[in-house]
């Protein structure tokens, strides 16, 4: 009988090889050295303000990876903690009053202070909402991210025209990281069933990297299919 599936040449087979280990070793290495990286970037800003006698690496003469991320850690956490008692609100109030009395610094403290609360404090609105808009023409279509409805002034204004806006925001591929705000009619937003992460990495493979099969079918307008009944 004669074999209908064409062999693959020594080179085809080494390169398919190569290929299939390129996508297994490829994210493995990229993660480690991400990893890697953020860890010494961490030990590089906190060791130097460590005193030499609390330093566990004069005692053992070899250096410890992560310490000053784990130091940096514990005492994010222990200001976290005494700023919620009176004496701790106190002297952060005070801090921000130094700050806010800085010309220049006061503008960017504030920005900054603002943008921390907004993403961390309000975490069941901003920023874990997946939808698409249609952008940039009507027709095409983008995924955003929803952050929060229109606020302060800009709601006022968006108000008195009659509209109820959302501000979104939108990511660029690969880079969803840098991208700008828009304020689109909340009608027409369509919310994505897939998460935030799943919006990322969409965006980030440029839409090589699908979201799982229960979102998809909810994009394509398609019902989620129920397991039969046995009997």
């Amino acid at each position: 009988m004669t074999d209908l599936v064409p062999r693959q040449s020594l080179a085809m087979r080494l390169r398919n090889n190569f290929l299939t280990g390129l996508v297994i070793c490829a994210p493995i290495a990229i993660t480690i050295w991400l990893t890697w990286s953020f860890i010494h970037w961490a030990d590089s800003w906190v060791k130097p303000y460590i005193p030499a006698h609390y330093n566990p690496e004069n005692y053992f003469q070899f250096a410890i990876p992560g310490f000053g991320l784990l130091i940096a850690l514990v005492l994010i956490t222990l200001v976290g903690f005494l700023g919620k008692n009176l004496i701790g609100r106190t002297v952060v109030e005070f801090g921000d009053s130094l700050f806010n009395r800085t010309p220049l610094v006061r503008t960017v403290h504030k920005s900054l202070k603002q943008i921390f609360e907004t993403v961390l404090k309000d975490k069941g609105n901003s920023f874990n909402k997946a939808a698409m808009i249609e952008y940039p023409s009507p027709g095409l279509w983008a995924v955003v991210f929803v952050a929060t409805d229109a606020r302060g002034e800009i709601a006022t204004k968006f108000q008195s025209m009659g509209k109820d806006m959302v501000a979104c925001f939108l990511p660029p591929t690969p880079f969803p990281t840098a991208g700008f705000l828009v304020y689109v009619p909340r009608d027409k937003i369509v919310p994505l069933d897939m998460s935030a992460e799943d919006a990322a990495k969409l965006i980030i493979s440029v839409g090589l990297v699908t979201p799982p099969e229960k979102s998809l079918q909810l994009i394509q307008g398609e019902e989620p299919r129920k397991p039969k009944k046995k009997g």
